[in-house]
């Protein structure tokens, strides 16, 4: 067992450089201004440009900055309020529904979700593709997944488009709704998902997993990927959005 006493151990210097940068943003940059580069920002402090990777990636995960492609590294807006409540994040396709669609089509879901929704390994299920935007900005995309005893009515054929998610969307608002339930984490985007977010591979990400539920079965089960630099989650009867400011 570890004895030490962590009060006397040093502050490790990525943090201290994180303090310094964050009394910077606060006084010398504005929302959405380019930081110098990494070699100008390490020379400033006097620190290992490994040092400065460090301190910023800190800063990117609490979404005080934000890593753009062509742009280089900003001062990020204050995050998007997105309130999880059931009674803001419904029932997908219920009016009020603030997910856009943009495709669907047949596949096998993840094992992790298979379990979620009793199915077995290699089962195809319906995989419906929305995003979240605000402002024209993306911050959240979606893979909803539909069983095929909610999902068995669509053709096997019609084109795999908004359409067809739409016509999936429509069988699930014919379940009766008996509740939902919801689990947050933190991971790294996917290039997949990184390219539809504008956001580099790798970077952080909240993911909100939802289950679906209707009377003795799952419904759908739910993946959303929500930008971790942009959004802030919150789980009280809030606007579902608040705009972005800067």
């Amino acid at each position: 067992m570890d004895t030490r006493d962590w009060r006397r151990e040093p502050e490790p210097k990525y943090w201290h450089l994180r303090t310094l940068l964050t009394e910077a943003l606060d006084t010398e940059f504005s929302v959405g201004e380019v930081l110098p580069n990494e070699r100008a920002l390490a020379a400033r402090y006097g620190v290992a440009r490994a040092t400065l990777r460090q301190a910023l990636e800190q800063l990117e995960l609490e979404g005080r900055l934000q890593r753009r492609r062509g742009v280089g590294t900003t001062v990020a807006p204050p995050r998007v309020g997105v309130d999880l409540s059931p009674s803001q994040h419904a029932w997908p396709g219920r009016p009020g529904d603030p997910w856009t669609v943009t495709a669907a089509a047949p596949a096998p879901p993840p094992p992790a979700v298979a379990r979620l929704l009793d199915l077995p390994s290699g089962a195809t299920v319906e995989i419906i593709h929305r995003t979240l935007t605000t402002h024209g900005r993306p911050v959240a995309t979606e893979e909803l997944y539909v069983p095929g005893a909610v999902s068995a009515p669509v053709p096997a054929d019609p084109a795999e488009g908004p359409e067809r998610a739409r016509r999936l969307l429509r069988l699930l608002q014919e379940c009766e709704p008996a509740g939902q339930d919801r689990t947050v984490e933190l991971g790294a985007a996917t290039a997949e998902t990184a390219h539809r977010l504008d956001r580099l591979p790798g970077s952080p990400v909240l993911l909100v997993t939802t289950r679906y539920l209707t009377a003795g079965r799952t419904a759908a089960a739910s993946v959303a990927t929500y930008r971790a630099d942009t959004c802030r989650l919150t789980f009280a009867n809030q606007p579902a959005l608040t705009a972005l400011t800067g």
